[in-house]
């Protein structure tokens, strides 16, 4: 299963470390990576925001009735099926556990509020589930140029954002993959896979970090925003995941002319 991730692309850039870090050969590939996640878990200290341990359990043991998100917010557990679709999940728990565990606090609060998982989410619990299954983080320079970036992002300018100012990407604008089902998609890449994106505007320091603490401040910093203001799927802005520049060969101005995938803006 897991031969199947191409770990060069740079959409993995963001969860490559933590899967480096579980160092998975022989027995702990043939018996499924839980024990891997588990000693990775606590030599990080992995805890959910009841301060319980963070731990990636059989799919069996969440209780029927009993919400996934529930069950991780009262018990620490992670249920973790072994598939591709929870193995990135819990290597996002490896790499941003603080937005993952104020994701984790905003679902089970929507849940006792609503006194159960009920016919639909709700607008907060329905941008949560969003955001923890299909969203990118798109770090931003705060800056005009930065600021014209993503106000051009958000008007489907396609051309102007990642063609124009493509020499942007990486020096002024980072892409960080955090859905855990937006990388299992991209195991098998197709131009109309596209992500719910997250504007993050930062400072000249961060981008002066080196990756892995420009990771914890991304981690420390969306947790932050999301504890202080309400998540609604009006937020987040589209982005074709292969369109990021150098992400993808031959994106050139016909790459970006394909309206199937680089969609106009819809007119209200």
């Amino acid at each position: 299963m897991l031969a199947q991730i191409d770990w060069s692309h740079p959409w993995y850039d963001s969860v490559r470390p933590a899967f480096e870090r579980l160092g998975l050969e022989g027995d702990d590939l043939s018996a499924g990576f839980g024990a891997a996640f588990n000693r990775n878990a606590a030599s990080l200290a992995l805890r959910n925001h009841r301060d319980l341990p963070i731990t990636f359990v059989p799919q069996e043991s969440l209780p029927e009735g009993t919400a996934y998100e529930e069950f991780i917010s009262a018990t620490g557990g992670v249920p973790t099926r072994d598939n591709l679709h929870d193995f990135f999940n819990g290597l996002v728990w490896q790499t941003f556990p603080l937005i993952k565990r104020q994701l984790n606090a905003l679902q089970a609060a929507q849940i006792a509020a609503a006194g159960g998982v009920g016919q639909s989410r709700g607008p907060a619990r329905d941008a949560a589930t969003i955001f923890d299954e299909n969203a990118a983080l798109l770090v931003v320079r705060f800056s005009n140029a930065g600021r014209a970036l993503v106000d051009e992002l958000r008007a489907h300018c396609w051309d102007a954002a990642l063609f124009e100012k493509r020499a942007m990407f990486g020096r002024d604008a980072q892409v960080w993959l955090f859905g855990h089902a937006l990388m299992e998609k991209l195991v098998a890449p197709r131009k109309a896979i596209t992500a719910h994106t997250r504007v993050v505007f930062a400072d000249d320091a961060y981008f002066a970090l080196p990756p892995d603490e420009q990771r914890a401040w991304i981690d420390a910093r969306v947790a932050f925003e999301l504890a202080s203001d309400p998540l609604a799927t009006s937020g987040f802005t589209p982005l074709p995941v292969l369109g990021v520049p150098g992400w993808w060969p031959g994106q050139d101005v016909a790459f970006y002319a394909d309206t199937g995938v680089f969609r106009p803006k819809r007119r209200i």
